[in-house]
């Protein structure tokens, strides 16, 4: 089933309170889960990167801001 975002914010919009702060705990808990595995994935992806010597360090300001907008 596949419904939009204006129909869900629709829904929202006619639950109770009650129900509303339930929903919003819920995506809360959502949201730091999703985050939590996109951190966990970067790590894994720092660690392989590390391992395969494709990182590369500095101490020079010049070079970090290069790198960054590598």
């Amino acid at each position: 089933m596949s419904v939009n975002f204006a129909t869900v914010v629709e829904y929202v919009h006619n639950l109770s309170y009650h129900e509303k702060s339930q929903l919003r705990e819920l995506l809360e808990k959502d949201l730091i889960e999703e985050r939590r595995e996109e951190i966990y994935q970067n790590y894994r992806l720092s660690q392989q990167q590390h391992r395969d010597n494709l990182l590369e360090f500095s101490s020079d300001m010049n070079r970090l801001e290069e790198m960054l907008n590598d």
